[in-house]
């Protein structure tokens, strides 16, 4: 019998395992992500840690869920932001380091190409912002005080898998543009602009006739989509949030949150895989 073998569009192991050897060899790269998905958990509850020890009236316990709030916030933030920049780098480094002919000439496939990059920038994005938020949560759970207003550990996982799925977007749309445009500093820039300025401005107030243009942006459906534990986002919140907050869109329906996320999901990895698929080599 005759072992099956993949379709040549999968991509291998081998693949994907060459791929990310080539993102870790970017140290800067690798530096950034550290820095920007661990240093805010790790200063912040160091910091509320030693305050409390030395001055328990003054500084309260580092475990309130308000200081958890904050902190995943800063982490969603920051996280997005480093995870498109690996996402553009992995979509334009082997253009722009003139490799993408010596790939093209070996006869795999394009797609392949591209969607071996998938798994191997998740490995490097995901991890540490899991690290981050065990951290936290650790820290949440038992440096709460006395009698804390604890966090269920259901209502943690729900923002633990929040926050990966932020940061997981933001990773696969700047691997899409960064295969689109050829480069990675424009796209990241970009979807800097994106995440701290267009997404807020547009979450600020509703804008006539523009409405559902405005649902459109991942960053006020992934808003609207945060869990209870994170309080109120930028507009409000929606059926896994808190409540009204001080900006307010009308509330998306749960359906079209996700209609919107896995829309930018699928249209930018096809975009991108298009864009590898169909450029000279």
């Amino acid at each position: 019998m005759t072992a099956m073998t993949a379709p040549a569009w999968l991509p291998t192991r081998e693949l994907v395992a060459t791929k990310y050897l080539e993102l870790r060899k970017r140290r800067g790269l690798l530096a950034a992500v550290a820095v920007l998905t661990l240093a805010p958990p790790v200063l912040i509850l160091g910091i509320r840690l030693l305050a409390h020890v030395i001055d328990p009236a003054k500084y309260g316990p580092a475990g309130s869920p308000s200081l958890f709030a904050a902190i995943t916030g800063l982490v969603a933030e920051f996280g997005f932001i480093v995870a498109a920049a690996v996402g553009a780098s992995a979509g334009s480094t082997d253009l722009t380091d003139g490799f993408f002919r010596q790939l093209v000439v070996t006869g795999r496939s394009r797609l392949a190409l591209y969607l071996a990059r998938i798994p191997a920038g998740l490995a490097i994005v995901l991890p540490p912002v899991a690290l981050g938020f065990a951290l936290l949560c650790v820290v949440t759970t038992y440096a709460s005080g006395p009698s804390p207003t604890s966090l269920a550990a259901a209502e943690m996982v729900k923002v633990g898998l929040w926050l990966e799925l932020e940061v997981g977007i933001g990773f696969l749309v700047g691997l899409g543009l960064g295969s689109l445009m050829g480069q990675r500093t424009i796209p990241t820039i970009l979807l800097i602009v994106l995440e701290i300025i267009i997404t807020p401005a547009l979450a600020g107030h509703t804008i006539p006739y523009f409405l559902n243009g405005q649902r459109l942006v991942v960053g006020i459906a992934m808003d609207q989509l945060r869990p209870v534990a994170l309080g109120n986002g930028l507009s409000g919140g929606g059926p896994l949030s808190a409540g009204n907050g001080a900006l307010q869109l009308p509330v998306m329906p749960t359906w079209a949150m996700v209609t919107v996320i896995a829309g930018w999901i699928v249209a930018w990895s096809a975009i991108g895989a298009w864009r590898m698929m169909t450029r000279d080599a």
